[in-house]
């Protein structure tokens, strides 16, 4: 008699990790991925500028810390000013 047959799944795709983003809309000029989020994270800071209005922000980074995390802190802090 013959063995029976077994029945393979077919193996499953690893979702493909997109990147974050490091450019962003500047808050003051409205201008789509003008601002570019640097990070120097031996020295633990990070510096966002506007490319068009040559607005700047700079802030205090962790091991953790990503651009968006650096982008948002400079909307919170445009905010806090208003």
């Amino acid at each position: 008699m013959g063995r029976k047959k077994s029945k393979r799944q077919a193996p499953t795709r690893k979702k493909a990790i997109e990147p974050l983003e490091t450019q962003f809309t500047c808050p003051f000029c409205n201008h789509e991925k003008s601002c570019e989020v640097k990070m120097d994270k031996p020295r633990k800071t990070a510096r966002i500028s506007c490319r068009v209005c040559l607005e700047d922000y700079q802030t205090s980074v962790n091991i953790l810390s990503d651009p968006l995390d650096v982008y948002n802190d400079w909307i919170d802090a445009c905010d806090a000013a208003n």
